[in-house]
């Protein structure tokens, strides 16, 4: 019967889903993204900070979009927990900065006291980076409340301690020939009506959509039959960082991994015409395979732009259906997309992008 049910239902959940989660509009975006980069460039410190780096010496990992929940049927991040703390325990043994880049936890459909009680373990791995001085933390959309002081005091503070800022958004800074050059990092929501902190989405997330969801073991990230809204918020964050002068623009909320302003399917499509024009029948099945794996996460997709400036990267998410988990490192010069992903019973981290830094500088 539940299967039954689960094929009756799996498309109207869905779609009332995404109509409440997102509604994205260019002139809101692009306004809400200029405000916010331009008080921290102010010096806005509830805003955000400006933090200088070494592209060659400094090193970050970014990651968003965990959605910790409860540990029950609607947490999308049950499945890549293990993944998530090998990355963790990798990055911090070899003194990478984290950046925690919004929607961490999921906070429209628990309450903060049952995610912070399930998630104690992994919250301690994020807090041994601020401890080290190595930590940012931003909010996004489904962890708004962390936003506010009283919700900090309460449950995050008492695991991270009095030196935990939680951010809208931050600016790295670097020089490359004699140029200054900004990367400026927020979740993505920003200029979004129904994302932002809008109490309706919210409450018919929490109401209506999560015990359906429990019961009928239905999550977003495997049934994407709407992608199409989900590029379109790309590409409008990507014509954002194209107006932009010496800048990278990096995001969450999408879920939908973007590497110098290409998404990562086309990317794979574009490998796969690559591998087999060379003959190359190893690779080229290789790549097949996944692309197969991620056809869920991509169908119907229907939107389409070419995205010519590389000025656009997104960190993906840490809660796919599958248990992988996607980020963006910055370090020893480059930026790269990777994966991390469960093979042969060990996790292990694959680089799916990588371009140096100051190739991306020389053609902004």
């Amino acid at each position: 019967m539940k299967r039954i049910m689960q094929w009756l239902f799996r498309r109207p959940v869905v779609w009332l889903a995404e109509q409440v989660s997102s509604s994205p509009k260019e002139k809101d975006v692009f306004i809400s993204l200029s405000r916010l980069m331009e008080a921290i460039r102010e010096g806005k410190a509830n805003k955000g900070p400006v933090v200088p780096f070494q592209a060659t010496i400094d090193r970050f990992i970014i990651f968003s979009d965990m959605h910790k929940g409860a540990k029950d049927l609607a947490d999308d991040f049950r499945l890549a927990e293990g993944n998530y703390m090998a990355a963790l325990k990798y990055y911090d043994d070899l003194q990478f900065t984290l950046i925690n880049l919004g929607d961490c936890e999921e906070l429209w459909e628990n309450t903060p006291r049952a995610v912070i009680d399930k998630n104690r373990l992994t919250l301690l791995e994020e807090a041994k980076f601020l401890q080290q001085g190595r930590y940012f933390r931003v909010f996004g959309n489904h962890d708004l409340e962390w936003s506010y002081a009283i919700q900090q005091n309460l449950f995050l503070k008492p695991i991270f301690g009095e030196k935990l800022s939680i951010l809208e958004g931050l600016i790295l800074t670097t020089t490359y020939n004699e140029k200054k050059y900004s990367i400026f990092l927020t979740h993505g929501h920003q200029g979004d009506k129904r994302s932002d902190g809008n109490r309706f989405s919210k409450w018919v997330v929490a109401a209506i959509w999560t015990p359906i969801q429990r019961y009928l073991e239905i999550t977003i990230n495997t049934t994407a039959d709407s992608f199409d809204l989900i590029d379109r918020h790309n590409v409008i964050m990507y014509e954002w960082s194209a107006t932009q002068r010496n800048l990278i623009f990096i995001s969450g909320h999408t879920h939908k991994p973007v590497f110098a302003s290409l998404d990562h399917i086309d990317r794979l499509t574009k490998q796969l015409e690559k591998a087999t024009a060379a003959g190359n029948t190893e690779l080229a099945n290789s790549i097949r395979a996944d692309l197969e794996k991620r056809k869920l996460e991509y169908a119907g997709k229907r939107f389409v732009k070419t995205m010519a400036h590389p000025s656009y990267f997104n960190s993906g998410c840490c809660c796919f259906s599958d248990g992988d988990i996607t980020g963006i490192e910055i370090a020893d010069g480059f930026i790269r997309l990777v994966k991390w992903k469960i093979m042969e019973g060990d996790y292990v981290r694959q680089v799916l992008e990588e371009s140096p830094l100051s190739y991306v500088f020389d053609l902004l």
